[in-house]
């Protein structure tokens, strides 16, 4: 009986951590729309900014369809687009930062958040997989 209420707690806690964690992207999503918006009156970074709003915004939407994937392999499968679009996005930022140094300060702290964003995916798709 122990072992079920420890079980299903930890079911809830998992629970919670999805939902904050999904929570979490689409913040993620709309900072980076919004600071994508200040930069827009650069019209050499228009293709640069699209490709940012694309990749940021596909990391939440990738964990969002895995919810409804038909297998695990598909579910560990959307996961791994979303880590691809993390990195991506890493890229685009770095570019940004490098061509707008007064943006600086907000790159680094979305810099940070993808970062972060992307050790959870990689963690979560180990261990999916069983490799950790």
């Amino acid at each position: 009986m122990q072992n079920e209420s420890s079980n299903l707690k930890m079911q809830n806690e998992n629970s919670k951590f999805k939902e904050e964690f999904l929570k979490r992207l689409i913040k993620f999503s709309i900072w980076t729309v919004k600071f994508a918006k200040k930069l827009q009156k650069e019209k050499i970074l228009w293709p640069i900014i699209d490709q940012l709003i694309r990749s940021s915004t596909s990391i939440g939407a990738n964990v969002m369809e895995a919810k409804s994937s038909s297998s695990r392999k598909d579910y560990i499968h959307y996961f791994e687009i979303a880590l691809k679009s993390a990195n991506e996005t890493k890229y685009w930022l770095i570019v940004i930062q490098e061509t707008m140094p007064n943006f600086k300060k907000e790159i680094a702290q979305l810099l940070k958040e993808v970062v972060e964003i992307s050790n959870i995916l990689a963690s979560g798709i180990l261990t999916m997989k069983g490799q950790r």
